[in-house]
């Protein structure tokens, strides 16, 4: 039996980060290669991710990382430039700092509702505080709408702060000031993006990897958390500390545990799409639609953001975890709503793929809190312990993930001797 001091489940960035930060470790990953969602697909000179992946580093030691693990050439930087279509119109985000570009009545109706709105000092769910901080008309023409699309789900399920800091807050100074001294900074103004696509930072943290440590192909069936053994589809592991990556749900199957619908999540459908010539807008990055006539609920250009000759982009479609996708279907409502929208002009497609990430927007409710705390204080007596977007099942960024992996693993040389 193979012995092993860290056995890492999944390879995607917040796997390999921590391995990055240990000696004894076993990476397992199913798929035949790195990098979960965030992975790149190159063909027919397109340069297509598996979805919108940009990086915008809080971190300073881990900007650098990223910085320095690459030529200079092969980084850009962009100062993010991001539109809302509502009603025919292009408005600056986030929507609620920007209603004065509305047409004069649906901004005064914002305006009046949203001096008039009926704030609580607490909330029961993200709906209501919508409602509280932002008004009837703000919530009801952008709020509810575009994230009902992106979460698929009522939103009077999902807790408060189910966004975290990256929902974009803003008081009625913020807004009033906006309307003279446009400022609508936000935690991912700028971005980096490799020419090469997202994937090139993970191959850079898998490159300063042993290859040898990272079973691809090889799948987690069960696990024995008593005697801390693995039963993998390449035999039996034996571990001294367990850490999951994968999604929690599908953790909890492996680990004999059920969390009775406590963790719940959308899907997203992703068309990356090539076109022969370049994009109308040639500046703009990505587009939110609120309205749900269209079926996306976000497009982004990555030829405005690799500055090609030839519209690339890519189209996020929110579904519920219950829903069939029908590919064929879909397709054509997206190629019919692009051209509606003016995306699509005399553009021919040259070519697509689709993608169905499963789970996208995890659902951060209060009953999936008070689960995965149990669950994680239980996993912790057993030296088991979950990290990453999807291991914690929680809503962050990339290097959310890195950060995550970083600081679990120094805790875990405090208390060794390694």
């Amino acid at each position: 039996m193979k012995k092993v001091k860290y056995l890492i489940v999944g390879a995607g960035i917040s796997g390999l980060s921590f391995a990055s930060y240990v000696k004894d470790y076993l990476v397992l990953e199913k798929e035949h290669e790195v990098g979960g969602l965030c992975r790149t697909i190159k063909r027919n000179g397109y340069t297509w991710d598996y979805s919108g992946h940009f990086f915008h580093f809080k971190d300073s030691e881990l900007k650098k990382q990223f910085v320095e693990t690459m030529p200079p050439e092969d980084i850009i930087v962009k100062e993010k430039n991001t539109k809302i279509l509502f009603k025919d119109r292009l408005i600056d985000f986030p929507f609620q700092k920007n209603i004065h570009q509305l047409e004069q009545q649906d901004f005064i109706e914002c305006l009046y509702d949203l001096y008039f709105k009926e704030e609580k000092e607490q909330y029961q769910n993200f709906e209501e505080m919508l409602y509280g901080k932002f008004g009837v008309s703000i919530t009801e023409k952008f709020l509810k709408p575009y994230n009902e699309k992106l979460y698929a789900c009522h939103l009077n399920t999902l807790e408060v702060n189910a966004m975290g800091r990256f929902f974009p807050y803003a008081d009625i100074k913020d807004i009033i000031s906006n309307m003279k001294q446009t400022n609508n900074t936000s935690y991912n103004g700028v971005f980096l993006y490799p020419k090469e696509g997202a994937a090139s930072f993970i191959h850079q943290v898998y490159a300063s990897l042993d290859p040898e440590k990272i079973w691809l192909n090889c799948e987690l069936l069960r696990v024995d958390k008593e005697e801390h053994v693995a039963y993998t589809t390449r035999g039996e592991i034996s571990y001294e500390y367990l850490i999951n990556t994968i999604p929690l749900d599908c953790f909890c199957k492996v680990m004999g545990d059920s969390h009775n619908g406590a963790l719940t999540a959308n899907k997203v459908l992703v068309f990356n799409i090539g076109f022969d010539k370049k994009s109308v807008n040639p500046d703009l990055h990505w587009l939110y639609f609120p309205e749900k006539k269209y079926n996306f609920y976000r497009v982004g250009f990555y030829d405005n953001i690799l500055d090609q000759d030839r519209m690339s982009i890519y189209v996020e479609i929110g579904f519920s975890n219950q829903q069939r996708i029908d590919i064929d279907a879909e397709l054509k409502k997206t190629l019919q709503g692009l051209s509606e929208v003016g995306i699509v002009t005399d553009h021919q497609m040259v070519d697509y793929c689709s993608i169905v990430m499963n789970p996208a927007y995890v659902h951060v409710s209060e009953i999936s809190e008070r689960y995965k705390q149990g669950l994680f204080d239980q996993y912790a007596k057993y030296n088991v312990y979950s990290i990453g977007r999807y291991g914690k099942w929680t809503y962050c960024s990339i290097e959310d993930c890195v950060l995550d992996a970083r600081a679990l693993a120094q805790k875990m040389k405090e208390n060794t001797d390694e």
